[in-house]
């Protein structure tokens, strides 16, 4: 329990890092990616104290599969609610780009911002292990400079399992993206629960490249660009198939729809067009 109260503090002093910094950039707008910052810090910050518990408590704290999955939800609902529409996810960042929803300079902005949290994060729990406050983070600190990677299969089943759970999250997270977030936040925090768990054996399912890089790629066994093409490139073709799927095109590259009609669900009648006729010929006298 000893380990858990210190990972609780851990988790705590994470949130109430993130809540501070949201609260004073209230009034600075302009500021707006630093949000990102925020919360890619948050996430790799709390999500590698999740993977500590995994890799260590299991075996040397007792702790089974329910406790540290139940965490690792608790962990993602408390993000959601905490930093809203700023995701620390750079695919949910070029999506709103492909959308039309944001522009270059911020786009660019949003993704240096949550891969600089990402780094930082990751600076903060090695900092947090290295105090040694428990025997399972005793632990961690040692094998800190033998990490075991999250990618367990090869780099091209590693591409497809990061492709098809993004698709996945990606298509559920458009179709809520109007939902309250009452609804929405549980249900993305449950989807990622399960897609990470399912996919535990394979490569974590992260669907997150700032994510990744805090995770996994400073872990031995692959190459950069290995870990790249699995977790960058996966989770953004993925994102991209579900962009078209849902909208039929991508409004950055496309400006006809691809996929579906765009004919009107009632036929106007004979007669209005008729009138309407007239009057087009009445304007160009």
């Amino acid at each position: 329990m000893s380990g858990l109260n210190a990972s609780l503090g851990y988790f705590v002093a994470a949130v109430t890092f993130v809540v501070s910094v949201r609260f004073l950039l209230k009034k600075r707008p302009r500021f707006s990616f630093i949000s990102e910052f925020t919360s890619s810090f948050m996430l790799v910050a709390c999500w590698l104290e999740v993977q500590t518990i995994v890799e260590v408590g299991e075996w040397a704290g007792g702790l089974g599969p329910d406790v540290t999955l139940t965490i690792l939800f608790v962990v993602l609902l408390t993000h959601g609610i905490i930093c809203g529409d700023a995701s620390g996810n750079p695919s949910l960042a070029v999506q709103k780009f492909m959308k039309l929803e944001a522009t270059t300079v911020t786009t660019l902005l949003d993704v240096a911002a949550q891969f600089i949290g990402a780094h930082l994060g990751l600076l903060a729990a090695k900092y947090y292990w290295s105090l040694e406050l428990t025997d399972m983070h005793m632990i961690k600190n040692l094998m800190i400079s033998e990490c075991s990677t999250s990618l367990l299969v090869s780099v091209l089943q590693g591409f497809f399992t990061e492709f098809a759970c993004a698709l996945v999250l990606h298509i559920i997270h458009l179709n809520l993206c109007r939902r309250s977030a009452l609804i929405r936040v549980p249900l993305i925090a449950v989807l990622l629960t399960f897609l990470s768990h399912s996919a535990k054996g394979y490569t974590s399912a992260y669907m997150n490249p700032s994510l990744a890089y805090g995770l996994t790629f400073h872990c031995s066994g692959f190459t950069f660009a290995e870990y790249a093409v699995v977790y960058w490139l996966g989770s953004l073709t993925g994102m991209t198939l579900a962009v078209l799927l849902y909208m039929g095109h991508i409004p950055r590259i496309f400006v006809k729809n691809l996929l579906y009609s765009q004919k009107t669900r009632f036929r106007v009648p004979k007669t209005d067009k008729i009138h309407m006729k007239k009057k087009l010929a009445m304007l160009e006298c």
